[in-house]
């Protein structure tokens, strides 16, 4: 039988108070020391120096504060609003650029990271750690992936499917990074080791998928 899903998202709040800010940053800290399942609203509230009356009328539970920590880092693998149509091949691959740069720069963050340790080292106690890194996070990086083939596509400067061409670009973009960073055998790439990677990543990508038309390479 498939698990119920818990997940509910973070009462609505109208601005980022003192107050909430305190809260999910008690949290976060103690979800990355001590671990969700073992944490307790009890040590949040102590931690946040609020009382728990307090924490429950900002967050209904545990888990919506969980919510909030992954919610907040999640905003920026966005893509810009303003993202610009690609209208030629040169103006494709500084969109690619400029987003693998960002999504480096903000995954590759010692706090974000930790989060995906927390989810790893929770997978057995507490399955909606991942459940809620996925959802919030790793899906919003994907759409916004998706996003960008899809107007490169419609400009006609790719050919494919938008999913699975946003796969490859992130494959190609992390490597083993990732696993690396989480094995803490390699630090956190420098601005420039990151520019540089975005920019080797679409290289790569645009040569396996050239303009329409064109002879592919590698394929």
């Amino acid at each position: 039988m498939a698990r119920r899903s818990a997940l509910k998202q973070p009462k609505e709040t109208t601005e980022e108070t003192p107050v909430r800010r305190r809260i999910i940053d008690a949290a976060f800290s103690a979800f990355t020391e001590s671990g969700y399942a073992e944490t307790t609203t009890l040590e949040i509230a102590t931690r946040a120096h609020v009382s728990k009356r307090a924490l429950y009328e900002l967050f209904g539970n545990k888990q919506e504060m969980l919510v909030a920590c992954i919610s907040e880092r999640a905003a920026r693998l966005r893509a810009p609003a303003e993202l610009p149509v690609p209208r030629d091949r040169e103006a494709l691959a500084q969109v690619l650029v400029g987003f693998g740069t960002q999504i480096l720069s903000e995954v590759s963050d010692p706090a974000v990271v930790a989060i995906f340790r927390l989810a790893i080292a929770e997978a057995a106690r507490a399955p909606e750690v991942a459940q809620t890194l996925n959802s919030v996070a790793r899906e919003t990086s994907r759409a916004a992936r998706i996003g960008i083939m899809t107007l490169a596509q419609a400009s006609g400067l790719l050919e494919g499917s938008p999913a699975e061409m946003a796969e490859q670009f992130s494959a190609l973009l992390w490597g083993n990074l990732m696993i690396s960073l989480l094995l803490r055998v390699v630090d956190r790439p420098s601005p420039r080791e990151i520019t540089r990677r975005a920019r080797d990543a679409t290289t790569a990508f645009l040569q396996l998928y050239p303009q329409p038309g064109e002879a592919r390479t590698g394929r």
